[in-house]
């Protein structure tokens, strides 16, 4: 690969860049002679780890496509064409190049810029990002529109070779390649995964292959042999034999496209060379490009799963201080599910562990290391991953689905059709439930309860603490039949953990403070801010541990001996935990004030998990207003809560 300048270690000081400073939108990037655009790129790579080092964020993904957002920019006029980005994380250089390098600054943050593409945030995100796979079915959408539309617009997706896994991605394939659309897919390939085939001679090919004479002479071929179909039958084996020996694309070719590269997505100049021949062609294109992940940060590539995002770089002090004698630290709710999945692979070889691409995420490494043979990472295919655990459950293993909430959404009619109406023994392990602060709304795991209560045979538990998440997800495990435990990112209280594993016994709570007039039922791990509400009120708390099934018994004690409940949960009250409560109350014909506090009917941006649960209402003086009032809470001021 070319070689581009190193960076050791990140900026301290906003660097000097005159290149960019003279750049605000792409309009005035494609005004630059294309001989300054590799020094406008060495400058724009100073600022982004400079800038990430200010704020902290994604990292290596921006890193890596740094030169190829140059020249999608520099070549297709955006935003008047379209260029949409697959997940997000390496959107960082695009928001830089489009009006947006003064804000960069407050990326992630509460009313600061998104973390990932949003289309209400800037007219050059032309489609909001955040999941995996979907950049090629939008473009393709837009594609059909300026069809429609005789715009002439391009269309361009860009899609990285992990993403390229997913379902989805090939259905999109497959119907441009029928539709015979006016769009390009740029799979950026920073693994290496489909091909290593880079360098000198395949450059030269790509060339080759995306010019406008080698087409043009294609196209007049095929005119002319038109009506001896032995003749055309040949040239067009003879054409795929050619590329075949140069390039890995026969898969994308018989999609449909035309398939060019790999070549090297950080050589500037070939990929403006090739995008501007890529831009006159007609029909599908695929252009296959080779990037490194961190590329330019010398520790970014040598550690890309390390470096796929940073926290803020804090400034170190001018005077040494004395030293801080550190509290240990606490578990994450991840790490607590790994140990409980090793641990209980140790006791039941039937325990195997599933997951989406989300390895070190749901800390998956050290039993994917101690039990190879039980381990599945699916890739980015999360219908995949609850089928495959439906049919491992019908012949007696017993799978664990390691998964966000956000991302178990996608795989919502398997958990529904594969899982639960065949009843089978899986356990789903949600990871991230709830609001996960800086990746924002498409992140958020904020509605599992409500679609995983509706389920008939699901067991549902919303553990208080990391002791109780891990003898949760054993109950979980020994049930016959489907059953999730849901936990938040980041850390717990610090409850100490039994290493003896005991079921918990299903649908039962516990209270955990006696109190008078409100009760409060906790969902989850709002746990300890509730008993700090509650020692000001003189309130009942009560862990429930369960929201399906719901520990009625429970519920219309509380109601009996309470002039107030109050529900708390990390998920959407419109179907959530709180609403179960209320619809028990509603059979029994009990009739009494509930505030059902949690996460209102609009989507929660970006910012710090602490400042967006305090937007949310979740105070103890929003419960005193209601102690303070008639008595009566509505169901409209229950759901702003």
């Amino acid at each position: 690969m070319q070689d581009t300048y190193i960076f050791k270690e990140i900026p301290a000081q906003q660097p000097n860049t005159p290149l960019l400073d003279r750049i605000d939108v792409p309009a005035q990037l494609r005004e630059l002679p294309s001989d300054q655009l590799t020094q406008f790129a060495r400058e724009l790579r100073a600022f982004l780890l400079w800038s990430v080092g200010q704020t902290g964020g994604h990292f290596g993904a921006g890193l890596g496509v740094l030169e190829l957002t140059v020249a999608l920019h520099y070549v297709f006029n955006t935003p008047e064409d379209r260029l949409v980005w697959d997940v997000g994380h390496q959107a960082y250089p695009h928001k830089i190049l489009t009006g947006r390098r003064k804000q960069m600054g407050s990326i992630r943050r509460k009313g600061g810029l998104a973390g990932f593409p949003k289309r209400a945030e800037s007219e050059y995100d032309t489609f909001g990002v955040g999941h995996s796979s979907t950049s090629i079915s939008a473009a393709l959408g837009m594609a059909v529109a300026a069809r429609q539309q005789n715009t002439g617009r391009k269309s361009i997706a860009v899609i990285g070779d992990g993403a390229m896994t997913a379902g989805m991605a090939f259905e999109a394939l497959n119907h441009a390649g029928h539709l015979r659309a006016d769009m390009l897919v740029i799979l950026n390939d920073n693994d290496m995964s489909i091909s290593r085939n880079v360098g000198g001679l395949s450059n030269y090919f790509a060339k080759l292959l995306s010019s406008r004479t080698y087409n043009q002479v294609r196209d007049s071929s095929k005119k002319v042999l038109q009506g001896t179909p032995n003749l055309m039958a040949l040239a067009k084996k003879t054409e795929e034999h050619f590329k075949g020996m140069i390039a890995p694309g026969t898969l994308f070719e018989e999609l449909g496209f035309n398939y060019i590269g790999p070549i090297d997505g950080h050589d500037l100049p070939l990929l403006v060379e090739t995008l501007e021949n890529i831009r006159e062609l007609e029909g599908p294109q695929f252009l296959h490009v080779v990037t490194t992940k961190g590329k330019g940060f010398a520790p970014a590539e040598a550690d890309p799963i390390g470096y796929h995002a940073i926290n803020k770089i804090e400034p170190v002090p001018a005077s040494k201080p004395e030293p801080v004698k550190s509290a240990p630290a606490k578990q994450k709710y991840a790490n607590v599910f790994g140990q409980w999945l090793c641990d209980a692979a140790e006791q039941d070889e039937r325990v195997s562990g599933i997951t989406p691409a989300m390895c070190e995420g749901s800390d998956l490494l050290a039993f994917s290391e101690r039990f190879p043979d039980r381990y599945f990472d699916v890739a980015i295919a999360e219908q995949h991953a609850v089928t495959l655990a439906a049919g491992m459950a019908c012949d007696g293993a017993k799978p664990v689905v390691a998964i966000y909430s956000t991302f178990l959404q996608r795989g919502y009619d398997q958990l529904i059709h594969d899982v639960a109406i065949q009843n089978l023994d899986v356990l789903f392990a949600i990871d991230r439930a709830g609001l996960v602060g800086e990746d924002g709304p498409t992140h958020a795991g904020a509605f599992d309860i409500s679609y995983l209560r509706c389920v008939p045979n699901m067991v549902l538990m919303t553990p208080s603490d990391e002791n109780e998440t891990r003898q949760l997800l054993h109950t979980g495990l020994l049930f016959e039949g489907p059953a999730a435990v849901r936990y938040p990112r980041g850390t717990g209280p610090g409850a100490k953990i039994q290493q003896e594993l005991k079921p918990l016994e299903i649908g039962k709570g516990r209270k955990v403070r006696e109190g008078s007039n409100i009760a409060i039922l906790n969902f989850g791990t709002l746990l300890t801010p509730a008993l700090e509400a509650a020692q000001r009120l003189g309130a009942t708390v009560v862990d429930m541990r369960f929201v399906k099934p719901l520990d009625e018994a429970l519920v219309l004690e509380l109601a009996e001996q309470h002039e107030l409940l109050v529900t708390l949960e990390e998920n959407s009250v419109a179907g959530g935990a709180g609403s179960a409560v209320t619809e028990c109350l509603n059979r029994q014909e009990v009739s009494m004030p509930v505030l059902q506090l949690g996460l209102p009917d609009t989507f929660i941006d970006h910012g710090k998990h602490e400042e967006l649960l305090k937007a949310c209402g979740w105070t103890r003086g929003h419960i005193l207003q209601y102690q303070h009032s008639n008595g009566t809470a509505t169901a409209s001021e229950a759901e702003s809560g």
